[in-house]
């Protein structure tokens, strides 16, 4: 088996073991799926380039669907990347999304997901990157693995140092203002990885299409370790 299959296998095994990422009461929380593909007629050139029409948008989308965070994004083509010189690399822009977004307001407390230690931590302030970052590294049956969390506060990466141990349920970081996060509106970029390929305090959280078997092979998806999307809603 290859490397990615012997991991969502070792994954489904630890299903009940892991630490919810973001507090959420599946009786009483509701999710909202978002889109943030060509399909989505609202969000037009006006508002992506807009950070703080774009968070208006975000806001009240959450609110019409009485939605605790919007979700989504894993192995979406998205055109909102646009807005940003970070993802045009040469005659083929990066537009494939590799991670998954909770969306909901800045300061939302973010929890490791199982022990770990901190692999490594960087402040990408690029326009439209991941602002604050944090990459715990993990192990499941043996398997070592990488959580990416990316645009959060600069408190959260503020104490940190490579090396450090980190306890399941531990608050390790929180969702960040539009001038700490890259200037997006507030949400979390969660991404797994499994090889880092030497990287340290950042790596591709999105992609070209055309490399994208290659990536989604290094980047399973995040929802294995969230369990997050079997309670998304769409807004009716």
């Amino acid at each position: 088996m290859q490397k990615v299959e012997e991991f969502i296998e070792a994954v489904k095994n630890y299903r009940n073991g892991f630490h919810p990422v973001v507090s959420f009461n599946a009786e009483a929380d509701k999710l909202l799926p978002l889109d943030f593909t060509e399909n989505n007629k609202e969000l037009n050139d006006v508002v992506v380039n807009d950070t703080e029409l774009f968070s208006k948008y975000i806001t009240g989308k959450l609110e019409q669907a009485r939605a605790t965070y919007g979700i989504g994004g894993y192995n979406e083509h998205r055109t909102v990347y646009s807005r940003s010189a970070v993802f045009d690399t040469g005659e083929e822009p990066r537009r494939l999304h590799l991670g998954v977004d909770i969306w909901g307001p800045a300061c939302t407390a973010v929890y490791a997901p199982l022990e770990g230690t901190v692999h490594s931590f960087a402040f990408n302030d690029a326009f439209g990157d991941y602002g604050a970052t944090l990459i715990l590294q993990h192990e499941v049956d043996g398997i070592i693995f990488h959580a990416l969390y990316g645009h959060l506060s600069l408190h959260s990466i503020a104490d940190k140092q490579e090396g450090q141990t980190v306890e399941k349920g531990e608050w390790i970081a929180a969702f960040g203002e539009p001038a700490e996060n890259g200037n997006w509106p507030p949400h979390l970029h969660f991404q797994i990885i499994l090889n880092m390929q030497g990287m340290k305090g950042d790596y591709p959280g999105v992609c070209k299409f055309s490399e994208r078997d290659q990536y989604l092979q290094n980047c399973p998806d995040g929802d294995l370790l969230l369990q997050l999307n079997q309670y998304a809603t769409a807004q009716s």
